[in-house]
């Protein structure tokens, strides 16, 4: 392959022999860097050689919350940090950190409420959080006043995005509300627990007084927004619960019921004062919410504001 050329979706798909949705979870877990030429995607030939020869990740590592005990002390040493979570700005994140500072950004993908409860675990130090409460209408700050509890923290916000239905092309069953997941025609594509989509649809199963074994496909389970789409796409389902972005990217249809927050948390010590500041400055930057707004569907307006701050 020539250095100076590159690859869009579609030509990698086919020179790795594996599907665009595929593709699209290698470039969301950071396994395969790309550049937008407008809204496409493209990869410099010579990354992709690399990923071929070598199968290693050109970006930040990942690394399963799991394993990350016994591990948390050569880390620190060496100025590793880990940010969980799984949008895509969070890689973002992570390389502007890595630029500014001497840290090495780690990266997991695990769901809100088990991110959150790593970080009090003291496994995680950077947490996206989108965790809608029913009870109080807020997202986020419940949760992290309930499960942080004793500890001195700072929640700020990355960014606002739609969240809703991922419906097929044209929505032929015209599933539009909440109260449609529970129509007899209508299977779900659900997502894991401890998910911010779980805990979005639980709370909404919830204030509209729907009992889950009323909806086919409850049970049924993906880790991930493009698994959700993917799902839905190929015909597994006819509905699931995610975000708009997750639509485009498989082309299929999207309802969009909610604007969530997707709020960062981290624990204040000491020893993190700089990180914070770090996150704080880039978050405020114009460069980074230049860079974000780029992606399209995300709302950057509050982006870098501290929705709340321990003393």
């Amino acid at each position: 392959m020539q250095k100076d050329i590159s690859y869009t979706i579609e030509e990698i798909a086919q020179l790795l022999k594996v599907s665009k949705l595929t593709i699209y979870e290698l470039i969301k877990k950071g396994e395969l860097p790309v550049f937008r030429v407008g809204r496409q995607m493209r990869m410099d030939a010579k990354d992709l050689d690399l990923y071929m020869n070598k199968h290693k990740s050109t970006q930040m590592a990942t690394v399963p919350l799991s394993t990350l005990g016994p591990q948390r002390i050569d880390m620190k040493d060496s100025q590793s940090i880990v940010i969980s979570g799984q949008d895509i700005v969070l890689d973002i994140l992570g390389k502007h950190i890595e630029k500014v500072s001497s840290y090495k950004t780690l990266r997991s993908y695990s769901g809100s409420l088990n991110s959150l409860i790593s970080l009090y675990n003291g496994d995680c130090d950077i947490v996206s959080l989108h965790m809608f409460d029913g009870e109080t209408g807020e997202y986020n700050l419940p949760y992290v006043k309930r499960i942080l509890t004793g500890n001195a923290y700072v929640l700020i916000n990355l960014i606002a995005r739609k969240a809703g239905l991922l419906v097929r092309k044209g929505n032929p069953l015209q599933i539009k509300t909440w109260t449609d997941l529970k129509r007899g025609d209508v299977q779900l594509m659900n997502r894991e627990k401890g998910s911010g989509a779980r805990i979005l649809l639980d709370e909404q199963l919830h204030l509209n007084q729907i009992s889950a074994n009323m909806i086919h496909g409850y049970d049924g389970e993906e880790t991930s927004h493009l698994s959700v789409a993917s799902a839905v796409s190929t015909g597994k389902a006819d509905v699931g619960i995610g975000i708009e972005k997750a639509a485009k990217m498989v082309g299929i249809d999207f309802v969009p019921l909610m604007t969530e927050r997707y709020d960062l948390v981290m624990v204040k010590t000491p020893e993190n004062e700089a990180l914070i500041q770090h996150v704080k400055d880039i978050l405020s930057s114009d460069l980074f919410q230049t860079e974000i707004s780029s992606l399209g569907d995300y709302d950057v307006s509050q982006t870098g504001m501290i929705m709340y701050e321990t003393n």
